[in-house]
This record gives C-alpha cells, structure tokens and sequence, in this order.
C-alpha cells in the first residue's frame, strides 16, 4: 500500500512515487556468523525503476515499431516495469522479465488490431499513469507499449551497466526466462507468457558462451533463433522457428522483417500454429534434462468462443492448474520433444476428471514457482489468487504453499504454508544447500486483491505481528535446526 488515501487526490506525485516503487531492486547479503545480513552501505545496491535508463539489443533495436519523439532512434527505453520471475545466466547476469506490462498503458476509443491481440484498453488496469506521464497514454505514444515486454539482461555485479532489453528473445508478458547449456556451449533460454492461451518459447545462441563473464558473453543474447512449441497430442512435439520469410511470417501477411516478428511474437505464433497453454509461468530443468513448467490455470478454458481442450491442456474451466513437462530430443537446442503431464493440482476429494480421465490427485492449487535445487528436488510454489480462495474448487485449500516433488517418482509433500493473502514465490539456495531464500508477497492482500486504505490490516499483519502494523513482503531465509541440508 504506497498512498494511505489510495486513489483519492491522485496526482503527478503519486505517479511518480508508484513509478519509483517498480522496478528491480539489487541488494547484497552475507553470512555472518550464522545470520544472514542485508550489506549496508554495499557498492552493488541499486535500484532500477520505471524511469531507469535501459537499452534495446538485437533485431528489434531501432525499429520503427519502437520509435518515439523522446527516442527517435528506437534504441532507449526509460525504466523496466511488473518485472516477474528470475534467470541466472551461467556468465553471472540476471534475466527479468516484463509480466504485465500492457496494463500500465491506456488507450483510444479505436484499438488497432495490434493494440487489441496485445490488450490494451482504455483506461489501462486502473494505475492511471497515463494521466500524469503522456509516456503511458498509447493515444499520443502509441510505439511506447511495443517498447516493454521484453527479456532484460541485468549485471549485478556493475552497478554502472546500463539494464539491457534484448529483443531477440522476443516480445511477451514473458513470467520468467531460464538458461539451459547445449553441449557445445551454447545457451537456451526457456520462456512462458502468463497470459491465457498464450505460448511456451525458446530462444538459442547463434554463439556458444565465453569464459570472462558477463563482458565477454554481452551480445551473447542479441543473435541467435527464437521458437515457439507445439504440443501433439502423441506426446511429441516441435519448436517452430520465429523467423522472417519462413511459413507464413512474410510481408504479406504484416510481418516486414526480423523485428516485427519479434515485435508481434504473439501474431507470428498464431499463425505458426503453436499450442496455446493454460498461462504458462515459471520454468524449471532437472538433473536429467526434463524441461517443467507450471500451467498454473485458465479458467476460460472451454468457455464460449474460447478455445477447448487439448492434449496438452486437458481440463476444461481448469481453476487448479497443473505441471507439464518434456525432454528435448538430443540437446537442448533440439526442434523436437517427448512431454508428458508430471502432475496435475488439485482437490483429491472432488473426484473431477478431465478430458483423459485423469483425476485430480495433488491437494494443491494454482502452481507457479518452480526451482530444482542442487539435489534434484523440484519446488514448487502456488499462487491461488486471494479472491478466489475459499470458492468452488478452492474450497478446502488454506493459504498458498510451497512443496517439494521427487522427480523420478513423483512424490509431492508439503514444505511450507505462507500468511494469509500472500504468494509464495522466487525459490533460491546457497550452493552447499544449507541455505535457502524464498520470497513472500503481498501478504495480506484482501479478497477484492486491492490494497484498502481504511482497513490495510483486514487480511494479515505479517512479519512483524504488530497490532497496528501492516503487511510487507519480505524474503525468507531457511534453514534446518540441525544445520543440514534443506529438503533432506
């Protein structure tokens, strides 16, 4: 909660004050005698916000699709925003992604079919920037929406390197990015768009990875060849090229060259014919090279003039969401895949069969973190939405979890339960595993999912369990009383 009158009196100020708080924030910690510690001052913190300085790479850069009267060039893009999930890249930058990026920018009366296939609307989602900073009204800046969603590339150990967009990877409401290793050396990139009915992707390096870190790998991310995945309902599957003059992705059909494919990925993938998933989030690769990615739900799915059922997204109204997995044929660069259906989510008790008769069998909703650690556990967090809990299918679930799978058997058991209103999220561990970090956010988040000025501690008050205090998001440290290895 920024403003303790909400809306009201909504002004530049504010705008301002909301922009500040988006963004990414780099902190640095550090074991001390057994405690961890926020390092303060410390020459790696930084904040980058919704006004930060950040540059476009690769094919897209300097399009005409992303130019501006502030940026004639299409190659500057101030700040980064609803940035969601997290990549490590192997030459130690960090990926993050531009979730719902579409919802900060209002438009006309009139959409373009552009504008409408990428959701813009009128009025935006109620941030009502665009009344105080014309950069977020697509009436008088209508490229500025085609300049966020993007993968942005960040080194956190230079707090000088300006935050880079790389546009090769394509454009997309992208939950997450992360980097898988083909033998030779080259890096894959793993993408979902958490969006109903919208896609899995792939981006792979033209080049294979150098030694000397970030500054000898920094165009690494600007060459290389996008894809999309289409799941057959035989348990196979292929990665279908984004690329200019292949198939259907010619000028003829509104795609002039390489940049407005990866501009219109959504478009370009339509037309490939890509399976369209029940909102695809984070993505996770195990010891043996099984590829996961939580479907976390689509409760569309089915719905009048909505897409039905498929192989691989088989539930009808499907409110629990479920894991899906697949291995690449060969390497990680390979155009083909066998997949399957780890687990599916769900209340055991409702007996609810899907389209294959498979039956709801985990007593958990909504997955969406996931992590394999350094033993080869998968974790799993959850995300049911805060007024949905308690409904319908929900009914018998308590507040959103975190769980750790056995990937060979399948086994899932519950780890840890979050407060009230609150997502678990962003899993991470020291490398001897005795150390590990999640997140908890919006905590306390009432029913209608709006912060309440008149009654912020309506839902929780956690951390600090103060009677007059107010929920925070806060990071997690765990560890086992013992001192031993988490999960063992």
């Amino acid at each position: 909660m920024l403003f303790t009158d909400g809306m009201a009196n909504w002004s530049a100020e504010k705008v301002r004050k909301s922009q500040a708080a988006h963004g990414v924030a780099i902190i640095e910690v550090e074991d001390k005698a057994g405690k961890w510690e926020v390092v303060s001052p410390s020459r790696f913190a930084r904040r980058i916000t919704a006004n930060t300085r950040t540059e476009l790479s690769g094919p897209a850069a300097g399009h005409a699709m992303l130019k501006t009267a502030a940026d004639p060039a299409g190659r500057v893009v101030m700040g980064t925003l609803n940035n969601c999930a997290s990549g490590i890249t192997p030459w130690g930058t960090y990926l993050t992604s531009e979730e719902n990026f579409i919802n900060y920018f209002s438009g006309g009366d009139q959409l373009t079919e552009h504008e409408r296939r990428w959701g813009l609307r009128k009025g935006g989602a109620g941030y009502n920037w665009h009344q105080h900073d014309a950069r977020f009204d697509a009436t008088k800046n209508p490229n500025e929406p085609n300049r966020f969603g993007w993968i942005v590339e960040i080194d956190p150990r230079n707090p000088n390197a300006t935050p880079i967009k790389r546009t090769a990877m394509g454009r997309g409401a992208h939950e997450g990015a992360t980097v898988a290793v083909t033998k030779d050396n080259r890096a894959v990139v793993y993408m979902g768009e958490d969006s109903r009915f919208e896609y899995i992707y792939k981006f792979v390096s033209r080049d294979a990875i150098q030694p000397g870190g970030a500054a000898a790998n920094s165009a690494l991310l600007d060459h290389g060849t996008l894809y999309v995945a289409k799941f057959n309902s035989d348990g196979k599957g292929q990665w279908i090229a984004l690329t200019h003059g292949q198939g259907p992705l010619t000028a003829a059909n509104g795609f002039a060259d390489q940049g407005e494919v990866l501009i219109k990925a959504r478009q370009a993938s339509d037309l490939l014919g890509a399976t369209k998933m029940d909102r695809p989030e984070w993505i996770a690769v195990d010891k043996q090279g099984w590829v996961y990615t939580t479907l976390t739900n689509n409760s569309n799915r089915g719905a009048d003039k909505q897409p039905g059922v498929d192989a691989a997204n088989p539930r009808v109204n499907n409110t629990q969401g479920n894991i899906i997995r697949w291995k690449e044929d060969g390497d990680f660069h390979g155009t083909t895949f066998a997949w399957n259906h780890f687990v599916f989510a769900g209340d055991p008790s409702l007996d609810r069969a899907d389209a294959k008769g498979n039956i709801n069998g985990d007593m958990f909703s909504c997955p969406d973190g996931l992590w394999v650690d350094g033993r080869g556990l998968l974790w799993i967090q959850c995300d049911m939405s805060t007024g949905a809990m308690g409904k319908g299918d929900l009914k018998n679930f308590g507040n959103n979890m975190m769980l750790a799978a056995d990937v060979n058997t399948g086994e899932v058991r519950r780890f840890l339960v979050g407060p009230a209103g609150c997502e678990i999220t962003g899993a991470t561990g020291t490398p001897d595993g005795k150390t590990m970090f999640i997140n908890v956010q919006h905590p306390g988040e009432p029913s209608n999912e709006l912060s309440d000025p008149k009654n912020p501690r309506a839902v929780s008050n956690w951390p600090d369990k103060k009677p007059n205090g107010r929920p925070r998001s806060a990071t997690v440290v765990i560890r086992k009383a013992d001192g031993g290895v988490i999960g063992t």
